[in-house]
């Protein structure tokens, strides 16, 4: 802590104001709290990661570790014992800290090892939410959204809407360990400025899945590959009041589900292909920025990045040089996609849609395909079964 700038007194240059608010309450904390943890960091070696601020990577020689900061919650890995103690010993030199041992638990998110890896789950943090609901002693739902569900703004409001954002911003964090759900709540989401009694039933439905589903999370499996494959798809002007489509993709490292999206997108589509390609430019943006994180990591892919499809025109766009009069309107995602192909780093492939497992992520779907795909995304309840996965 300093005296303000303007209001130093020198006759008592190392007395401070007395806060009348904690530090966690100032807007400037966070960044005077990363400033100097970064600032110390890197003078023992470590480097920012530039995919992502938060990580800070030490290599020398055969030697590499791996810290990931959240506010004052440090996740560190390290190549060996010894030089994970040796950075323990550095940080506890400097600041206050407690060494809780291997990750179990972090930002509400629990870490269960075995053999194969490990399983990510929220089961607590989904209980609450249902206890939140009083719901916690629904029937179950099979799927967490109908076929041929299609929202729009009519019906009566609802009578709390304070607590179906409540409700509908939790499920979003949700969404972190349980991919299957994303679609449903990104829909439920789009309208928490005033919802409705349709939109609230479709909430419903979620925790009606939820309460079915309590015990699921994201089971990654121990893999030595580094190949990204990715799964693009589109649901065309899907959206009944403003048209807009909905795409979504998912992308594997091995056989293990790393990132995945559901969004609506900002612009309307004039053709099925012209928003299954601007899927595919979402999907390669997020490809290319794991590449480069990867790379960073030191476990750089090692073949090109494969991005399925299940609109033929879309893959032909990809590595079609001529520029179509009809395509001229979303050049820059047609030369974006097109640079990435022609250097050898995306290909663009078809996939039948029975294999399309994106589509969970643009639609709702029977009741037999959402859990063939769920369980495709290797989300399930703790289970000594592996699957392909993305393989």
């Amino acid at each position: 802590m300093h005296q303000p700038p303007g209001f130093r007194d020198p006759s008592v240059p190392d007395h401070v104001c007395l806060l009348k608010r904690s530090l966690y309450g100032l807007k400037q904390a966070p960044r005077a709290w990363y400033h100097r943890f970064a600032q110390f960091i890197t003078r023992y070696g470590f480097s920012h990661s530039r995919s992502d601020s938060s990580l800070f990577i030490y290599r020398q020689g055969a030697h590499t570790a791996y810290l990931l900061l959240y506010v004052d919650d440090i996740v560190l890995t390290a190549s060996s014992l010894s030089l994970l103690r040796q950075v323990i010993a550095i940080l506890r030199s400097e600041f206050a800290m407690t060494d809780l041992g291997s990750l179990n638990y972090f930002l509400g998110i629990a870490v269960t090892r075995d053999r194969q890896g490990m399983f990510l789950s929220q089961q607590k943090y989904a209980i609450e939410i249902l206890e939140r609901a009083t719901m916690l002693n629904c029937k179950p739902a099979r799927t967490p959204a109908d076929t041929s569900a299609k929202f729009d703004g009519t019906g009566p409001p609802v009578a709390d809407p304070t607590l179906y954002r409540s409700l509908a911003g939790a499920l979003q964090y949700l969404t972190f360990t349980r991919p299957d759900i994303s679609y449903a709540v990104q829909q439920v989401c789009l309208y928490m400025h005033d919802p409705r009694e349709p939109h609230f039933t479709a909430l419903k439905r979620i925790l009606r899945y939820l309460r079915g589903t309590v015990d699921h999370g994201l089971q990654l499996y121990v893999s030595p590959s580094s190949d990204l494959i990715a799964y693009s798809d589109a649901d065309w002007a899907g959206c009944p009041v403003t048209r807009r489509s909905t795409s979504g993709y998912c992308v594997f490292l091995g056989q293990n589900l790393i990132s995945w999206s559901s969004k609506r997108q900002g612009t309307i589509s004039r053709s099925s292909a012209e928003a299954e390609y601007r899927g595919v430019a979402n999907a390669v943006a997020e490809t290319s920025w794991l590449r480069n994180l990867l790379r960073e990591l030191y476990y750089p892919p090692l073949s090109a990045t494969l991005v399925y499809c299940d609109n033929v025109s879309a893959v032909y766009l990809s590595t079609n040089p001529i520029q179509h009069q009809r395509t001229k309107h979303i050049e820059i995602d047609i030369h974006f996609v097109r640079d990435k192909v022609a250097v050898g780093q995306i290909r663009v492939l078809h996939v039948p849609s029975s294999s399309q497992y994106a589509d969970i992520f643009t639609k709702g779907l029977p009741s037999s395909l959402f859990l063939d795909f769920r369980s495709s995304l290797n989300v399930r309840s703790r289970s000594p079964v592996p699957t392909a996965g993305g393989c």
